[in-house]
């Protein structure tokens, strides 16, 4: 489903509200999100320059919180080969940017943010 965040259809929004009405009632069975008071939404990033050994390309890895919670995280090698490490930290500074948006956007949507 992360693949479709970008350009969301009404299928996509069941899925999402069908996978939240589960974790309502498999309360006790899965991942406990406290509230901690604030709803301050966060996150880190980290790259790495030409990591792998196979492609030389670089992987993208963050997490988003929101109230101290972890709600979203991607590590993902991206698609090109950058040229230098500045090129490597603005790409993924760039898709961190674009999943914090989202996920407040989202957050709002909801009314909790």
């Amino acid at each position: 489903m992360n693949q479709f965040k970008q350009n969301p259809c009404i299928d996509h929004w069941n899925v999402a509200i069908r996978i939240l009405r589960y974790h309502k009632k498999a309360l006790g069975q899965g991942l406990l999100y406290e509230d901690k008071g604030n709803t301050q939404i966060f996150g880190y990033c980290d790259v790495d320059w030409a990591g792998s050994p196979m492609d030389k390309c670089s992987t993208t890895r963050y997490c988003v919180f929101f109230g101290g919670n972890i709600i979203s995280w991607k590590s993902k090698e991206q698609n090109v080969v950058a040229q230098s490490s500045t090129e490597v930290e603005c790409r993924a500074m760039t898709s961190f940017t674009c999943e914090l948006t989202w996920e407040k956007q989202f957050l709002q949507e909801l009314d909790f943010y």
